[in-house]
């Protein structure tokens, strides 16, 4: 397990949200997807089975150690794997 250090708005967005830090720690360790972005944050995403298969997104800044968590949130853009894995592909 990384060291973690969670922004106040991520603790709130924990409790507001009812996201388990159980979730986080299984997304950080095994994420289905990681989307790194310009701005030096990277994003873990992976579908939580517990709440219906949607997937939980973990914004993290990746220069900061301890890996410091800045939101996490159920991505409803991203959807629900079941849904992902029945898009129809290009």
């Amino acid at each position: 397990m990384v060291d973690l250090v969670f922004t106040g708005h991520a603790l709130d967005m924990l409790e507001e949200r009812k996201i388990k830090s159980d979730w986080v720690n299984l997304t950080l360790e095994d994420p289905e997807r990681k989307e790194r972005k310009e701005d030096g944050t990277v994003d873990y995403l992976r579908p939580i089975e517990e709440f219906g298969g949607r997937y939980l997104r973990v914004v993290t800044d990746s220069k900061s150690r301890p890996l410091k968590i800045i939101t996490v949130f159920f991505d409803r853009r991203f959807g629900r794997k079941n849904e992902v894995e029945n898009r129809p592909t290009e």
